[in-house]
C-alpha cells in the first residue's frame, strides 16, 4: 500500500527523481569532513526556525509585556528555558559555523569562476545572519539588549547623508519606544527569515548547478552524497546539537533586568561576535576620526575587498592575496575580541557593573515570583520600587561621597578621586564619615559606647575637620569622647561584661526594625534599661548614663525641630528617626550648628528617602542574593595613586 502511495505521489510530482538528484550528487575525491560546514549551517538555521516558532507562541512584543513574556518562557513554560537556550546558543553557533564555512570556501577557491554569483549570495546570507543576531538581541527588552542595541542604531545614524533617516526608520521614530521593539520583532521573526530562506534556496540552486569545488580531487575515489557525505554531515550536525543542548541545559540564556530608560547600564556590551568592532571603535586614533570611519568606512572597505575576491582571483597571485587577506582579518577579529574580553575582565568597574547586573537579574526573578506576581505597569516597576535594589543606588548617589557601606559605595565599587599631585592618576578616596554597613547594630552601639574616637575616626579625613574650631565635635576632646573613655574603663572590668552586653542589647532594641521581633534577649533588654536609668553595675560602679545628656532615650520619637543641644536618640536608628535625621540633620533636634551633613530632605523625594531608609534597616522582600563582599580591609589609611582607567 505504501509503495502504491509513493508511486502515485511520484507520478504527480516526480519526487523520486528529485530525491535521487539530491542524494546521489557526485563528490569528486570522496566524502570529506571539510564539506560539512554548509550542512551544519542549514541544520542550525532549522533549529532556529523550530525553536523560534515555539518562542513566538508565548512572546508578546510590547514594552510592557516583552520582558514579562520572556520571563514566563524562561521560568514558567514547560521546557521553555531549554527551548530559549537552544535558540540563543544555536544563533551563536551559526555565527561560528558561518565564519568557518567562509574561510573554507576562500581557501578552497570555491569563489572563483563560475561560482562568483554563489559566493556573492553567501555574503548576502552572512549579512542576514548577522542582522538576525542584532535584531534578536533587543527582543527580551532587557537592560543588556536595550542599551547594546542603542549603540547599533547610533552607528546607523552616523551613515553619511542618509544616516538619520535610516536610524529613524530602524527604530520607528526619533526615540526608542514600542515601535522600535515591534519593528525589530517584525524584522527578526518575519522579514529576515523570509529573506534568508529565499537567498538560501538560490544559494543551494547555484551550488548544485556547479557542484562541489574540490581542493584535492585525487584525495580518494569519487563517491556520492549518499551515504558517505550524509553520514559525515549527520555526525557534524549531531555534534553541533550536543554542544548547543549542553549549553542550553547547564548555562542557559541570560535574561538581564527589564529595560529601564531612567537607569544607566554600565555592563552593556554587544554579543561576543560584535566585540571586535566595539573594541576597534575604542582606539583613540579611531575615535579621533569619528564613528563613520571606524564603524562604516573601515568595515565597508573590508566587505568590498571580500566581495571583489572573485575578480581579484583572476589576477596573478590574486588567490594568494585573498587567502592571506582572510587570515589577517580573521586574526584581527580574534585579537580584538580577545583584547576586549581581557580588558573587561581586568576592569574593576566593569566587573562591579556585571556583578550588579547579575544581582538585579536574580532579584527581579525573586520579585516576579512573589504571590503578587508582576503588576500591570510592568516588571520594571518592581525594581524601581524595591528598597533592596534602589537603596544602594541612592546611597552611592547621595551618601558615598562621605560615607561607605562595608568599604564600598553601596554598589560594590571603590569611591575614586583624582590624585592631587598627579591629575592623570586616580586613587581610592578616603571616607570622610563613618561606614554605615553596621548602622544600628550591636557592633555600631559598642563602637559608640566603648571607642567613640575610632568609631567616627573617618571624620578626620574631611576637609572641615582639619579647620575644626568647635571643641564638641573633636573626636578626642568632646564630651562624648570623654564619656566613651569612662565607659571603656568601667566595662573593662570582667565583672561588668554581662552588663555591657545588656546595655548594648537595650540600645539596639530602640530601633524597632522589621526583623527585630524575636531578635533580642528580653532579660538583657530589661537589665540594660535598668542600667540606663541609674542601676549600679555588677562591680558596684554607677554608669554616667546617656540620659544625663540625651533625655529622650526610651521615649517615642516625634519630629519637633526642637532640642536641648544633644542629638535626639528616641527610637534611635528606627525608620522614623532615620528619615527625620537624613532630611534635616542640622535641626535643633539633632546637630544644630555643629552639623556638617547636607539636608537631604531638599535633595531627595519622599519616595527616594523611604527606599534608602528601608534598605538600611532591611525592610524589603526577602532575598537570597548575597550582599556585596566587604571591601573595608582594602581601603588604605592614605590613598595611593593608581593609573586612570
Amino acid at each position: 500500500m505504501i509503495r502504491s502511495l509513493l508511486t502515485w505521489l511520484d507520478d504527480r510530482t516526480g519526487c523520486r527523481q528529485l530525491l535521487h538528484e539530491a542524494l546521489y550528487e557526485r563528490v569528486p575525491g570522496g566524502a570529506r569532513w571539510r564539506y560539512v560546514w554548509g550542512s551544519t549551517l542549514i541544520f542550525t538555521f532549522s533549529l532556529q526556525m523550530i525553536t523560534g516558532i515555539f518562542l513566538w507562541m508565548a512572546y508578546n512584543p510590547s514594552t510592557q509585556t516583552a520582558w514579562e513574556s520572556v520571563y514566563f518562557i524562561q521560568e514558567k513554560m514547560f521546557l521553555g528555558n531549554i527551548v530559549r537556550g537552544i535558540h540563543h546558543f544555536a544563533a551563536q553557533a551559526m555565527t561560528v559555523l558561518l565564519a568557518i564555512h567562509l574561510i573554507q570556501v576562500i581557501i578552497d577557491g570555491a569563489y572563483k569562476a563560475p561560482r562568483e554569483v554563489n559566493f556573492w549570495l553567501g555574503i548576502i546570507l552572512m549579512k542576514i545572519v548577522l542582522a538576525l543576531g542584532l535584531t534578536g538581541y533587543l527582543l527580551p527588552w532587557d537592560q543588556k539588549g536595550y542599551y547594546a542595541t542603542q549603540v547599533s542604531t547610533k552607528i546607523m545614524g552616523a551613515t553619511p547623508v542618509i544616516g538619520p533617516q535610516v536610524q529613524e526608520i530602524a527604530q520607528g521614530g526619533s526615540v526608542y519606544s514600542h515601535h522600535t521593539l515591534s519593528r525589530f520583532f517584525a524584522m527578526h521573526a518575519g522579514i529576515l527569515p523570509g529573506l534568508l530562506i529565499a537567498f538560501l534556496a538560490l544559494h543551494l540552486y547555484v551550488f548544485r548547478r556547479h557542484g562541489i569545488t574540490v581542493h584535492d580531487p585525487d584525495h580518494a575515489p569519487d563517491t556520492t552524497f549518499w551515504p558517505d557525505q550524509v553520514l559525515k554531515d549527520a555526525v557534524a550536525c549531531l555534534g553541533v546539537l550536543a554542544v548547543v543542548l549542553l549549553l542550553a541545559i547547564f548555562k542557559g540564556a541570560e535574561l538581564s533586568p527589564p529595560a529601564d530608560v531612567s537607569e544607566a547600564y554600565a555592563a552593556a556590551r554587544p554579543e561576543w561576535y560584535f566585540l571586535f568592532l566595539f573594541r576597534f571603535l575604542k582606539f583613540h586614533w579611531v575615535e579621533s576620526l569619528g564613528i563613520p570611519f571606524g564603524a562604516i568606512y573601515v568595515p565597508g572597505a573590508l566587505m568590498t575587498v571580500l566581495a571583489l575576491m572573485p575578480l581579484t582571483a583572476r589576477l596573478k597571485n590574486g588567490h594568494k592575496f585573498n587567502v592571506w587577506f582572510t587570515w589577517i582579518v580573521t586574526a584581527g577579529i580574534v585579537g580584538l575580541t580577545s583584547l576586549a574580553i581581557y580588558e573587561d575582565s581586568n576592569n574593576a568597574d566593569h566587573q562591579a557593573a556585571i556583578a550588579e547586573a547579575d544581582r538585579d537579574a536574580h532579584r527581579i526573578r525573586e520579585l516576579a515570583g512573589r504571590p503578587e506576581m508582576i503588576p500591570v505597569e510592568g516588571a520594571v516597576t518592581l525594581l524601581r520600587q524595591d528598597p533592596f535594589t534602589q537603596g544602594p543606588r541612592l546611597f552611592a548617589k547621595h551618601c558615598a561621597s562621605c560615607h561607605r557601606w562595608d568599604g564600598h559605595n553601596g554598589r560594590g565599587q571603590f569611591v575614586k578621586a583624582t590624585h592631587p599631585s598627579d591629575k592623570s592618576k586616580t586613587m581610592i578616596a578616603l571616607p570622610e564619615a563613618t561606614d554605615l554597613a553596621s548602622f544600628g547594630s550591636r557592633e555600631w552601639m559598642r563602637g559608640i559606647v566603648m571607642d567613640y574616637g575610632n568609631h567616627f575616626g573617618a571624620l578626620r579625613n574631611a576637609a572641615w575637620y582639619s579647620n575644626l574650631k568647635d571643641e564638641d565635635l573633636d573626636l578626642d576632646e568632646s564630651e562624648m569622647a570623654y564619656a566613651s573613655q569612662d565607659y571603656a574603663e568601667v566595662f573593662s572590668n570582667p565583672e561588668n561584661e554581662q552588663d555591657l552586653k545588656a546595655l548594648i542589647e537595650y540600645l539596639v532594641s530602640l530601633r524597632s526594625w522589621p526583623d527585630d521581633a524575636e531578635q533580642f534577649d528580653s532579660s538583657l533588654v530589661e537589665r540594660g534599661q535598668q542600667i540606663m536609668n541609674g542601676a549600679a553595675l555588677a562591680s558596684g560602679d554607677e554608669l554616667n548614663s546617656c540620659t544625663n545628656c540625651h533625655d529622650t532615650i526610651g521615649s517615642e520619637f516625634e519630629f519637633t525641630d526642637e532640642g536641648g543641644g544633644y542629638p535626639d536618640l528616641a527610637e534611635y536608628a528606627s525608620s522614623k528617626w532615620l528619615k527625620a535625621f537624613i532630611s534635616n540633620p542640622g535641626s535643633e533636634q539633632f546637630y544644630a550648628s555643629k552639623n556638617h551633613m547636607p539636608a537631604y530632605g531638599e535633595k531627595m523625594s519622599p519616595e527616594e528617602l523611604g527606599l534608602l531608609v528601608r534598605w538600611m534597616i532591611g525592610d524589603y522582600y526577602e532575598t537570597h542574593v548575597e550582599p556585596y563582599p566587604s571591601m573595608r580591609d582594602q581601603i588604605p589609611t592614605a590613598a595611593a595613586p593608581t593609573e586612570s582607567m
